[in-house]
């Protein structure tokens, strides 16, 4: 599990030293890093999988993530002409890279290794989670209802991959769907087993109240289908019962799926969600956190963390269990920088300090709400 990521001369951040625990929460406004931080662990992998990691250098465009060129990569504050990494597992192994900056190769997509500087502890890239199969990415971007999804027997069955839009979901679940959630803490009580179909469903009635789900396979055309029932109901398309089932279904699966040492990162769990949903994945993402799942989560929703402070104060998660990292974008005399502010939450679920910005937007509008109105 990761404990602590430095990130040096890399986008917004000159130097910054993020502190990680099971459940790491990132929020903030738009364009202030927080989606940098994730890309930072999803260039590493990708480097690793196109196999320039160890030996060669850093990729800035593959399947996870699309950074551009190397000038877009690099900090406009920085002193010095490298781009680094620096993570620390809770087994004291450590891994830095170093990437060479060349003011000549502005346009480079790859940044070679600045290998005086590197250290990678033996074992990593075998026995951790960013690189191995013990890993699910849900960008923000994921699908929406289809009435068609892709099929991948190297990527569902072999890697165990949803796809970082969810678009192998479908068949991941064809493929798992009666195998049984092994960890307690996740099982649904109102589900009728602890197979994985069973359990997501279970979870998809927290969105949806009554949803089951049919999965259908036309391996001919290397092509599956979803389709939705509400208790005795007909079954319905995807394409007819909207966006937030779509959205949501990856990630169930993918935390029902996991096992002890997972890493997860997702983007904007809230997308599409009712309140109620947002609420209850935040108390999902939570009791994953407490059975050795890492979760990373990027989020505007106030519901989410308020979900998390819920299962806090529930004793489904230790707060120590939890951190949350709050972005600011501020400025000097030479040009705007981020700045990250880390409040605490105690075990009745409370939050030590809210900087201004920090889930703050619904008393800000009940304080002028409370005001007589203008004439």
């Amino acid at each position: 599990m990761i404990t602590s990521l430095k990130l040096s001369n890399y986008k917004a951040f000159e130097s910054q030293i993020l502190a990680f625990k099971p459940l790491t929460l990132l929020s903030g406004l738009n364009s202030t890093g927080k989606s940098s931080v994730l890309q930072s662990l999803l260039l590493l992998r990708q480097s690793y999988q196109q196999e320039l990691l160890p030996n060669i250098g850093l990729a800035l465009n593959g399947e996870l993530v699309r950074i551009g060129t190397a000038k877009d990569a690099f900090c406009e504050r920085a002193k010095e002409d490298y781009l680094g990494f620096e993570i620390i597992w809770n087994d004291e192994k450590k891994g830095i890279w170093y990437f060479i900056y060349d003011q000549i190769k502005t346009e480079a997509d790859i940044l070679n290794n600045l290998d005086s500087q590197s250290l990678i502890d033996a074992g990593v890239y075998k026995s951790k989670s960013l690189f191995n199969k013990r890993f699910h990415y849900l960008q923000a971007e994921r699908l929406g209802p289809r009435t068609s999804y892709d099929m991948s027997d190297y990527q569902a069955r072999r890697l165990g991959q949803l796809g970082s839009r969810g678009e192998y979901t479908a068949h991941f679940l064809a493929i798992n769907q009666d195998k049984d959630v092994l960890l307690s803490k996740l099982r649904h009580p109102m589900a009728k087993s602890n197979t994985l179909s069973s359990q997501v469903e279970g979870w998809m009635r927290e969105v949806s109240p009554g949803t089951r789900i049919k999965i259908n396979s036309n391996s001919d055309i290397g092509l599956m289908s979803l389709q939705y029932f509400y208790g005795d109901s007909n079954p319905y398309r995807t394409t007819n019962v909207g966006f937030g089932i779509s959205y949501t279904l990856p990630i169930i699966v993918a935390i029902l799926a996991s096992s002890p040492g997972t890493i997860i990162l997702i983007e904007n769990p809230e997308a599409h969600l009712h309140p109620k949903g947002q609420v209850r994945m935040g108390e999902l993402l939570s009791l994953a956190a407490s059975c050795g799942i890492q979760v990373v989560l990027e989020t505007h929703s106030d519901h989410i963390l308020n979900g998390i402070r819920l299962a806090v104060h529930a004793g489904q998660i230790k707060p120590n269990d939890v951190q949350l990292h709050y972005f600011q974008r501020q400025e000097d005399r030479r040009r705007a920088f981020t700045h990250v502010v880390s409040p605490h939450i105690d075990r009745n679920g409370r939050i030590d300090k809210w900087p201004d910005g920090f889930f703050d937007e619904w008393e800000k509008s009940l304080d002028i709400l409370l005001e007589p109105a203008g004439e």
